[in-house]
């Protein structure tokens, strides 16, 4: 015997439109309040064509684990968006491979946990591997499932999986420039994963910021996690791509 009456398909969907509604309102507060508190000092160059000069990812190469799983910078809408955010330090007590063996044994000794939480949800304990798979704890509805597809000395990759808010992929990498001196950098190239999530970056703006600042922070508290003299503030470059010039 039933427990209760069922719903039909239709009204289900209806609810689960309305609670996605209900969770995407819940975030927006959440990062409303958040975001006056999180800022910090930046110094930004934004441009709407390609001009770094760098390679552009490939995302037709393979990569490791599940590919049905993948969620790839084709699989998104609208424009291509990448993103360089970087951080000068002098006077460091740890060198690049040692600051990226920290944030291999645990992402949230850089991250602003208060806004964005790293959890393993497979793959062994310790450093992280090649197909390893996290999710990024966002308010509300922002959460980000990706996967590591390489791993060095002085750089990790993550892809985005299915459900992420984003289709495309992120690096993190430390590099010793000068004698001295060394450089974090975070690299990404992504699409909104639907229109909406497009319409509230590449339109409202206000998902595009908080990602700015979210990252932001992640590369002031890399200052601390090198024992460093930051050299400079941190640096963004954002450049806004048709997806046709990534070919």
């Amino acid at each position: 015997m039933a427990d209760g009456p069922v719903r039909p398909p239709g009204d289900r969907h209806a609810v689960a439109r309305l609670t996605e509604l209900a969770r995407w309102a819940a975030g927006m507060v959440v990062g409303l309040v958040t975001y006056p508190f999180t800022r910090v000092p930046l110094y930004r160059r934004n441009r709407r064509q390609f001009t770094d000069g760098g390679p552009r990812p490939d995302p037709e190469r393979p990569v490791p684990g599940d590919r049905s799983t993948l969620q790839r910078i084709p699989d998104g809408v609208g424009p291509v968006y990448h993103r360089r955010y970087w951080i000068d330090l002098t006077d460091a007590d740890h060198g690049p491979e040692e600051v990226i063996a920290a944030l291999s044994a645990d992402l949230n000794v850089a991250s602003p946990v208060e806004i964005a939480r790293f959890d393993k949800t497979s793959g062994g304990g310790g450093r992280m591997a090649v197909g390893d798979e996290y999710v990024v704890r966002l308010p509300g509805p922002w959460n980000g499932p990706v996967r590591v597809v390489d791993v060095s000395d002085r750089s990790f990759r993550f892809v985005t999986l299915r459900g992420h808010v984003e289709a495309g992929e992120i690096q993190f990498r430390c590099d010793e420039i000068d004698p001295g001196c060394l450089r974090f950098s975070i690299e990404s190239w992504a699409r909104s994963r639907d229109r909406t999530v497009n319409w509230l970056y590449d339109r409202v703006a206000f998902a595009r910021e908080l990602q700015l600042h979210t990252w932001g922070h992640f590369c002031e508290r890399i200052v601390d996690v090198a024992g460093a003299t930051p050299l400079s503030r941190v640096e963004v470059l954002t450049e806004r791509i048709r997806p046709e010039e990534m070919t």
